[in-house]
């Protein structure tokens, strides 16, 4: 462990980048310089329509044409998309314009951002990290980025189940595990909905989502990809999506696109051959993903056309992921030049109208009333607040670790020695063999490598002391912890009489405190009232201290405030 100060997770204030150091010549993207300024000329206009035009005719071309594309593509969504004609939604093809016309007019923003919370699904487990469906996309969508003079950055956060974590918890680090300046997010927690609790849950949390977004600096659409078919709690989910869709909310079915296509995978499994079973080498419309065509290893061919893993998809169906948002994303990057070009033609700047300092401010009247989540929460002027200690994390942490030295510490002066600890997880772990036996002796392996490993802040005994948190600001008085691993709130926190934990100075009453919203974590606070003891020195403090009989490790991997 490091001690408390010394942690990259602690001291990084800033947006942090995990990215393999590689240059990868053979299987990776080149570095983008920038001088200067990328204000947009008409020029840049022409460049990037015809980058994006190129991506989706060869889309079309390579999915059999214009219709059965869009089958695919555009109408596998809960909502379809329709960038042709007026209809019910036009508001959330709006949003997507809207979205894409500001990031590529306003003069300081070099890169656009997608970023992805969201299970193992998400961290592309049993595959290469390198086949992953984010980074696909950077490498498919990125060069409509470059004729734009930006980068398209995919930034996943997604985590296996190890760490004991689920969308009821993770949503609320949305500013956290990604960065708060996203452009677009992805949710791809669909695995954990299923069945029970979980998918009223689910509806819950997805609708905080997708408010959360919109208070951000760049109001994020939030897009859901399933990798099933439509047929999940479809009517409520359907209620969701038409009342955030002016927002941006879509939620994305894998399979069913891949039905759309016209390929009868029923009648195929019929004849004896599952081409969504596990393993199975091609999808009816292709047997391995087009960066896989000219390889020349044939274990590495095989594995880049596998649809799925098991549960997991492999890379063609990832493929087809990366596809699918690129083809949208570009769509909506046509309409979006039609409406900058119109400027131009005109004389008019185009940043005095899309530039993101143009950007319409929302705050929680800016939104309809919620119709799953608890008003106490999701209506909210502010995202809340979150520091986790699991990586990867690439934007702003809520709650900071103070220093045991800081003036302002109510408790400098008393012992505070809790470590920072991560999981050290090998190379290969949830890489395939065949992937592993392709790259173990190559100088590019740790593109495979996955980012996302188990961590937290730790007491083992009394002589840890205590760890101090400075808290930002609260809007609700939401105070949560959640401990290291699967389902152990009750014992490490709730009932563990070995730590005693207070607020601004005052002890908080154990008796008060309940799970929540994951069996890992507890609630400390529900919100501000009466009773709350008031901060002495401009910030609050929650503080954990071990206690005289502590015995077992006390490990705190978020901490969560709104």
């Amino acid at each position: 462990g490091t001690k408390q100060g010394e942690s990259d997770v602690l001291d990084d204030k800033g947006t942090k980048q995990h990215k393999n150091k590689d240059k990868h010549k053979n299987y990776g993207t080149s570095d983008i310089q920038y001088v200067g300024s990328k204000k947009f000329t008409m020029e840049r206009v022409q460049n990037t329509r015809q980058a994006a035009l190129n991506l989706i005719t060869m889309l079309q071309e390579y999915y059999g044409g214009k219709e059965q594309s869009e089958k695919m593509m555009l109408q596998s969504w809960l909502q379809p998309w329709d960038f042709d004609n007026a209809t019910d939604m036009t508001g959330m093809v709006d949003k997507m314009v809207d979205t894409m016309a500001r990031a590529l007019v306003t003069d300081d923003q070099k890169e656009f951002i997608i970023g992805t919370i969201g299970s193992s699904v998400a961290a592309g487990h049993d595959n290469c990290n390198y086949d992953s469906y984010e980074l696909q996309m950077e490498r498919t969508f990125g060069p409509v980025w470059e004729a734009a003079g930006m980068k398209l950055t995919c930034q996943n956060a997604g985590e296996g189940g190890g760490c004991g974590d689920d969308f009821a918890n993770q949503v609320f680090c949305i500013q956290q595990n990604v960065s708060p300046d996203i452009d677009i997010a992805h949710y791809t927690w669909t695995y954990f909905e299923a069945g029970g609790p979980a998918s009223a849950k689910a509806l819950v949390m997805r609708e905080s989502l997708a408010r959360w977004a919109q208070m951000l600096p760049r109001q994020p659409p939030v897009h859901v990809y399933n990798t099933g078919k439509m047929n999940q709690y479809q009517g409520d989910e359907h209620q969701l999506a038409e009342l955030m869709s002016e927002f941006g909310y879509n939620a994305f079915y894998m399979t069913s696109g891949l039905y759309n296509g016209g390929f009868d995978y029923d009648a195929a499994k019929e004849d004896g051959v599952d081409y969504l079973g596990w393993g199975h080498v091609g999808d009816g419309y292709h047997n391995v993903t087009r960066y896989g065509e000219n390889e020349s290893s044939p274990e590495r061919k095989e594995s880049l056309g596998t649809v799925m893993r098991n549960w997991h998809p492999g890379p063609l169906a990832f493929q087809f992921v990366s596809d699918t948002f690129s083809y949208i994303y570009s769509q909506a990057m046509i309409r979006a030049l039609d409406l900058i070009e119109s400027d131009l033609k005109n004389g008019i700047d185009p940043a005095e109208k899309w530039a993101a300092s143009k950007r319409k401010i929302h705050i929680k009247s800016s939104l309809p009333p919620p119709i799953f989540c608890d008003p106490l929460y999701c209506v909210v002027d502010e995202a809340p607040g979150c520091l986790n200690f699991e990586k990867p994390t690439y934007g702003w942490w809520g709650a900071r670790v103070e220093d045991p030295d800081d003036s302002l510490n109510p408790h400098k002066g008393e012992v505070q020695n809790w470590e920072v600890w991560h999981v050290d997880e090998p190379i290969w772990s949830a890489v395939p063999k065949q992937d592993q036996i392709f790259f173990e002796d190559r100088d590019d392996k740790e593109i495979c490598r996955h980012l996302n490993v188990c961590g937290g802040i730790s007491a083992t005994s009394k002589d840890s002391g205590s760890v101090v948190f400075r808290l930002p600001k609260q809007e609700v008085g939401l105070v949560v912890i959640c401990g290291a691993g699967k389902e152990v709130g009750t014992e490490m926190i709730l009932n563990n009489t070995n730590i005693e934990i207070s607020y601004n100075g005052e002890v908080l009453d154990r008796n008060t405190w309940d799970i929540w919203t994951r069996g890992k974590c507890v609630r400390l606070m529900k919100k501000f009232d009466a009773n709350v003891a008031k901060a002495t020195t401009g910030h609050n403090y929650l503080k954990i201290e071990a206690l005289e009989n502590l015995s077992s490790p006390v490990r705190i991997s978020h901490v969560i405030t709104l």
